[in-house]
């Protein structure tokens, strides 16, 4: 097994009741610090002054780098802006520093959740009001977050791309001052990109009742054609992009082909120190891996978007502290996540794109020291990388028996459905049509492209209580313990109409508020239950479809040449490119990943394992004799050790020496090595 390079490193833990109190804070809707310097005044000029001034005093640093400042400029000045900036690159200050210095609220636009709290957290740490919108939180906590963006209440408003749709949303917008639009993870806009998601195309009309605000988008992977598309579909009054280097020179890229993954896996992370994931391709696959390392006796968790939203939390607070060494995810996890020391990135299973890994990859040494971004590969992963197009693309013949399918299985006739919203269950539904899930999940993807279902994967259902008992009769109970009587004091003071109906309750806040944890206030909710005092309805994770259009024949089904053949052969040119990487054995793999990303700068990285091979192969043994005797010229005795062959393999080491012994004037003694010129 090659030897892998080690670095040192040591994890801080942090201590529980410091987890604690930060959930505590960011579940405060009041809790702002005094931030350390001041929002400008109505009369104070906008310009770098005011943006450096702003950085020092809520940030600390002295200046910005990169394009940071170019952005800035642009955003305050009302000009459409694209700013192409690497994993680490400081995208969140390039629009939260002219956001404050701008009257108004910026209305950033997001699909990661983590991203959403990890940032507002951060913001109000720093004294600065943020707010998020996400699945999850009640209709009243959503109402109360748009009232008091409306009044002028927070200077960040995070939302999901789907939410915008919203019309209550929708009608609040339109009543609030906003500085400027962000949209995070632009290349989802369009589907010339690795991950177009349908619902950023709502951008634009979006823009339409914000005409005065300008718009940010950021990516940190997009190609050239993907850059032309963003500007078109994000409705750019004129281009304007600013491109920073994706090189990343502390960076290691590393290709092992290997049968022994697991094996692998474990030499490597023996032999680099410090925070890693591992990426793995399927759900059930990271609970095996995490399970494999914590036998080895590894600090390891499993992340996938399958989990609830507490136990995403709870995984990723005890990995980002410390206390977890090694995240097993699949790639829901890390977009977002503000963790600059993580040493080592290993995939297991290579990504569909070039896109994809580099973005994930990219989450490797943000702090800038040496870190490395591993991709395992074996024999058999180029035909199963093969088999993802047809896969994601398949038969149209399918898709419209799906679609057919889908309106028996909600018992839909033609010419119904209409705005109608159904709750599905991918399990059951191909268990009743004999179906494998991949290729379902890929038929409704394409009739969502096409316009004739919205499919949302696994929305959290917000808990709900309604009390069977009436109030006096609730007032009679006793002996119901010191942790019930908790309970439902909370609900009763917290919550309003639990005798008339159903109400949407926060596990979460109600365990702050009675002082139990979460599971166990969940516990007594569920006991309440069985003896019919109250009705519990627990969140639970599913996924909706609705219809946006009313029910057609699957034969009468139109699904277009951008959405069908032209989407699936770019997907076909992604894996190809993909699978160059991966079995390359000539071009550096930082040059090969630049010249992708048309970065004409691009030169040979000199530490990933094309280039570290090219320079063992490119010494002979006949010329390391050479260098030896240069060394032992000066006539002294030296040991071996002294004779240095940095980037030459053993093999070549080892010839060289063999050669060296037999040259004349050669003399050893007591281990040691002379060179007597005749």
């Amino acid at each position: 097994m090659k030897p892998f390079p080690e670095h040192p490193f040591t994890a801080t833990g942090l201590s529980d009741a410091f987890l604690e109190s930060q959930e505590a804070v960011f579940a405060s809707e009041n809790f702002f610090p005094e931030p350390e310097t001041s929002l400008p005044a109505s009369d104070e000029p906008v310009g770098d002054d005011l943006f450096r001034r702003l950085l020092r005093g809520y940030w600390g640093h002295a200046d910005f780098r990169g394009i940071q400042l170019d952005i800035i400029r642009d955003i305050a000045a009302g000009r459409d802006t694209l700013g192409l900036m690497p994993t680490g690159g400081g995208k969140s200050i390039a629009f939260q520093i002219p956001a404050l210095a701008l009257p108004g609220l910026c209305l950033v636009i997001t699909p990661l959740i983590a991203l959403m709290k990890d940032q507002v957290e951060h913001l109000r740490n720093r004294g600065i009001k943020a707010a998020a919108i996400y699945s999850g939180l009640s209709h009243d906590d959503v109402l109360r977050n748009l009232d008091n963006c409306v009044l002028g209440g927070y200077k960040f408003l995070y939302v999901s791309p789907e939410r915008l749709g919203s019309p209550i949303f929708r009608t609040k917008l339109s009543r609030m001052q906003v500085s400027f639009i962000t949209v995070d993870e632009a290349h989802c806009i369009s589907q010339w990109g690795y991950d177009f998601r349908p619902a950023y195309l709502q951008i634009a009309e979006i823009r339409k009742l914000l005409p005065q605000a300008p718009v940010l988008a950021l990516t940190a992977t997009a190609t050239k054609r993907v850059v032309e598309d963003i500007q078109c579909r994000l409705a750019f009054a004129e281009p304007n992009v600013h491109r920073m280097s994706f090189a990343r020179p502390n960076l290691r890229y590393v290709v092992r082909h290997t049968e022994d993954k697991q094996g692998e896996l474990l030499h490597i992370l023996r032999s680099v120190k410090g925070s890693a994931i591992v990426y793995t391709r399927s759900r059930q696959g990271t609970k095996d891996v995490a399970r494999m390392l914590k036998d080895e006796g590894m600090s390891a968790l499993y992340y996938h978007a399958g989990l609830t939203n507490l136990d995403k939390d709870v995984r990723q607070q005890a990995w980002q502290s410390g206390e977890t060494r090694i995240m097993v995810a699949t790639n829901a996890f890390g977009m977002g996540i503000d963790k600059p020391d993580v040493r080592l990135v290993v995939h297991l299973d290579p990504p569909d794109s070039v896109e994809a890994y580099f973005q994930e990859a990219g989450r490797a040494g943000r702090d800038g020291l040496t870190a490395y971004a591993v991709l395992l590969f074996c024999r058999h992963d180029r035909a199963s990388m093969l088999r993802r197009v047809p896969e994601t693309f398949p038969e149209k013949d399918f898709v419209r028996r799906i679609y057919d399918e889908l309106a028996y299985f909600f018992q839909l006739a033609v010419g119904d459905g209409f705005r109608v919203t159904y709750e599905f269950r991918l399990e059951k539904f191909c268990t009743t049509y004999r179906h494998f899930p991949t290729p379902v999940s890929s038929a409704l993807s394409l009739l969502e492209q096409a316009g004739y279902i919205v499919y949302r994967e696994e929305d959290d259902a917000t808990s709900r209580v309604m009390f069977l008992l009436e109030r006096d009769e609730l007032y009679r109970l006793y002996r119901t313990g010191p942790e019930t009587d908790k309970v439902l004091q909370c609900l009763l003071r917290r919550y309003a109409g639990l005798f008339s109906d159903y109400v949407f309750i926060d596990e979460k806040e109600m365990a702050q508020l009675t002082e139990l944890s979460e599971s166990r206030v969940y516990e007594v909710l569920k006991a309440l239950n069985h003896q019919r005092i109250l009705h519990y309805i627990p969140r639970k994770r599913v996924a909706h479809i609705s219809y946006p259009t009313r029910r057609v024949e699957g034969s009468e089904l139109v699904i277009p040449k951008a959405v069908y053949e032209e989407r699936k052969s770019q997907y076909e040119a992604r894996i190809r490119a993909m699978l160059d990487y991966a079995c390359g054995e000539d071009v550096c793999r930082s040059r090969y990943l630049l010249d992708y990303f048309d970065d004409t700068a691009a030169t040979d990285c000199g530490r990933c394992d094309v280039c570290l091979s090219q320079r063992e192969t490119s010494v002979s043994p006949a010329a390391l004799v050479q260098q030896f005797l240069q060394v032992l010229s000066d006539g002294r005795l030296h040991h071996p050790s002294e004779l240095r062959s940095d980037g030459c393999s053993a093999e070549v080491r080892r010839a060289a020496m063999e050669m060296l012994m037999r040259e004349e004037g050669i003399v050893a003694r007591n281990g040691r090595i002379s060179y007597e010129k005749s």
